[in-house]
């Protein structure tokens, strides 16, 4: 007979405990135990699961020497998506759980239908949120349906199994994991335990039957993924789909990539026909303006292997409270502070009594060190009132005794000024030791303080 008891679990790390607790004695959270019912099933309970996979209890196990394993080339599924492909390292890995979160309404499903609707493999499209016929209402906006295209609507975890390994789809896409449920658990959708068990049968399915699975997961107000922590740990991927609901640009992250690098970046526009793929973001990142204004300067910058110039718009004003203003979009404040810090120490500009906001233009955000030679710029150009050319763009990152430290893949950043137009890019005299800046149809400056930067363009 099925034991049924009931336990406290941690809504942020998946931790138990018999009883309630104030702080997670694991991560050290307050008030995040939630009490939940939860089944251990019989062995005969057990045997009777609807999906089987591959038999492989009865194997023995053994270790095997490093040395004489086989490392064999995995051939990835290329998807149509160039962006995606990309971000994923090169296509989807076989038998890869893949973890896709994203604020409401910001596109996740539409991601992955489309993905269904473009790839020429079978996919089942597995929506515990929405009925067949909102589906096919997506589908046709998107440009129709097709045939290889199968759609489950399903929260239960064992009828699912059971319908992929019979219909033996080569890619699942599974929305969401927090509307799943397992029958061999007694606790509601979308709670700790749930969530847990549903990813480890998706998991361990995927293993077995080598088929990639996509999931979407809903976030918590703070950002982070709906459920337990150990959720990130069982899947292969985790990618994060950001944007601004007030821009159309969509931004696609690799937060963890057990497959490939974790800097990559891919960027969407959303359109009424769905989503399309950015492949030159410099142009769209770069705002177009009749004459040159103050306070506005361009960086180049690497999200990945990617290189893309956008714009930094800055704001100086007098203060009308005692207090002066710090607001900062894109960027982090706390990096923008410091920087002004620099400026009012080693440059005696007196940023001390003015309102400063920043923006990244594009409503995209930069956590690129390199950015910051253009955003000195952009701020002494807004407190000086002296526009910056437009033709002309920064990378360099600058220290706290104001010199202009080198970046990294400065003759990638160059080139792809040079691509677009641009006159005159500002670099750090350090990262002159081994280029070549003769062969590029941009003037490179080099620039070791901030006072020379200075004395270059406001003086």
């Amino acid at each position: 007979m099925t034991k049924i008891k009931s336990i406290f679990a941690c809504t942020n790390c998946g931790a138990t405990s018999p009883k309630w607790v104030g702080k997670c004695p694991a991560c050290g959270e307050w008030n995040t135990y939630v009490e939940e019912l939860v089944t251990k099933p019989t062995a005969q309970e057990e045997k009777q699961r609807s999906w089987k996979g591959p038999q492989s209890g009865n194997q023995q196990a053994r270790a095997v020497p490093l040395n004489d394993i086989q490392a064999g080339n995995t051939q990835r599924l290329t998807t149509p998506d160039k962006e995606l492909n990309r971000v994923m390292g090169g296509g989807i890995v076989p038998g890869s759980i893949i973890l896709i979160g994203g604020q409401p309404g910001i596109g996740k499903s539409t991601l992955l239908l489309q993905l269904a609707l473009q790839v020429s493999a079978t996919t089942l499209y597995v929506s515990g949120e929405e009925s067949e016929e909102q589906i096919k209402m997506r589908a046709d906006r998107l440009g129709g349906s097709r045939s290889n295209c199968l759609v489950l609507t399903e929260t239960n975890t064992d009828k699912i199994l059971t319908v992929a390994q019979q219909t033996g789809p080569q890619l699942i896409v599974i929305d969401s994991i927090q509307t799943l449920s397992s029958p061999h658990i007694e606790s509601t959708p979308g709670s700790v335990s749930q969530v847990r068990e549903c990813a480890g049968e998706m998991q361990r399915f995927a293993k077995e039957t080598n088929i990639p699975i996509f999931l979407i997961g809903h976030i918590t107000k703070e950002g982070s993924i709906a459920g337990p922590k150990l959720l990130e740990h069982i899947v292969d991927t985790v990618l994060q789909f950001e944007g601004d609901q007030h821009y159309s640009y969509r931004i696609l992250r690799t937060l963890k990539n057990r497959f490939g690098s974790t800097d990559e970046m891919g960027i969407y526009e959303m359109q009424s026909g769905g989503l399309r793929e950015v492949s030159n973001p410099s142009e769209l990142l770069l705002s177009q303006k009749d004459e040159d204004l103050s306070g506005s300067a361009v960086a180049a910058t690497m999200e990945g292997m990617r290189p893309m110039l956008i714009e930094t718009q800055a704001l100086v004003s007098r203060a009308v409270y005692g207090t002066p203003q710090r607001s900062a979009t894109g960027f982090d404040l706390r990096r923008l502070s410091m920087l002004l810090a620099v400026l009012e120490k080693r440059g005696g500009l007196p940023f001390a009594v003015n309102d400063v906001f920043l923006n990244i233009a594009g409503g995209i955000r930069v956590d690129d060190p390199a950015i910051d030679l253009a955003i000195v710029c952009a701020l002494i150009s807004s407190l000086e009132d002296v526009s910056i050319p437009s033709n002309i763009c920064f990378a360099g990152e600058v220290g706290l005794s104001g010199e202009i430290r080198a970046v990294t893949r400065i003759e990638q950043r160059i080139q792809e000024a040079d691509r677009l137009g641009f006159k005159e890019i500002y670099i750090s005299k350090y990262n002159t030791k081994g280029l070549d800046v003769d062969r590029y149809g941009i003037k490179v400056r080099t620039i070791g303080k901030v006072e020379e930067l200075y004395r270059a363009l406001f003086a």
